[in-house]
């Protein structure tokens, strides 16, 4: 089948790498336009854009389906659009213009988190288990009819960055599984079977850390939001990064935001027992381990918030 692929970040790119694997042809990769990294802002193609370079196919940046997009991609005359986490939404009647319509490749238990961030609410919320489903792409968020699917576990120790890439493995498999028998005609979508959830986009707020929760509310947002957009706490004005930390076990109890030493582990209080502080991040330094951290500020106790 002649497709279209649209995608941004890296976890999209197992799925291109896939189809082009296969033996159907991609006639035009559709990604966002350059967007400024780093501290000099450099102007960088996306993950899909540097994929697609490297695999020789056709590409169109745009970060809008358009009337333009539209009709560059009406053009092509694609039997199928495929679309895994690209950052924006496809509309009538770019939604029509494929003869076998839109798929999506999306990170979740479909109806449970659809949206911008499926995995991450996952972890947040505390889930045991997680997915992917390949679903026909409908003008509501998300609300397709389910191709194909699977569940597994969700490790307590995953955190967003390190689940979404396996993910991304994993869906590639069952996407390119779908668009197989799509040509074959021997696959049938069902419909979504719940009660939806939503999974809002991140944002600073879900970052910071509120150590007034309970230690397993804590340590599950902070597994959600690694490593984008990074969990922090306040120490006075400073921010300090919280790049990981671990449940502790019959250690002595320490006030909700009390962060202290005992027995060579940096410890730090929230609503029930207190957590181990593992790798941190100061503000304008690398990071480093929080035992080296803590030596460095020579204090017996901070308050963070």
């Amino acid at each position: 089948m002649k497709l279209v692929f649209a995608g941004t970040p890296q976890v999209a790119v197992p799925s291109l790498q896939a189809l082009a694997d296969s033996p159907h042809s991609i006639a035009a990769v559709i990604t966002r336009a350059d967007a400024p990294l780093g501290r000099k802002r450099v102007l960088t193609p996306s993950p899909l854009a540097q994929a697609a370079a490297g695999l020789g196919l056709p590409l169109l940046k745009t970060n809008r389906l358009d009337a333009a997009a539209t009709e560059r991609i009406e053009a092509i005359e694609p039997d199928l659009g495929v679309i895994v986490a690209y950052g924006g939404l496809v509309r009538e009647p770019l939604l029509s213009v494929p003869r076998l319509g839109w798929i999506n490749l999306h990170f979740s238990l479909l109806p449970r988190w659809r949206g911008a961030a499926p995995v991450q609410r996952a972890i947040m919320a505390g889930d045991e288990r997680t997915g992917a489903a390949v679903f026909q792409l409908v003008a509501e968020l998300d609300a397709g009819a389910v191709f194909a699917s699977f569940s597994e576990p969700i490790s307590r120790h995953a955190t967003a960055g390190g689940l979404l890439e396996s993910l991304s493995h994993s869906g590639a498999a069952l996407l390119r599984n779908v668009v197989d028998q799509l040509e074959a005609g021997t696959i049938e979508a069902v419909p979504q079977v719940g009660e939806p959830t939503t999974a809002a986009k991140l944002g600073l707020a879900d970052a910071r850390i509120d150590w007034a929760a309970s230690a397993e509310v804590v340590y599950n947002r902070v597994r959600g939001v690694t490593p984008e957009p990074g969990a922090f706490t306040m120490l006075g004005e400073a921010r300090l990064k919280v790049l990981d930390l671990a449940p502790t076990h019959g250690v002595q109890p320490v006030p909700a935001g009390v962060i202290r030493e005992f027995d060579k582990k940096v410890l730090v209080g929230t609503g029930t027992e207190p957590l181990e502080l593992i790798t941190v991040q100061p503000a304008g330094k690398t990071q480093m381990k929080a035992i080296d951290w803590w030596r460095g500020m020579a204090a017996t106790d901070v308050v963070a918030s």
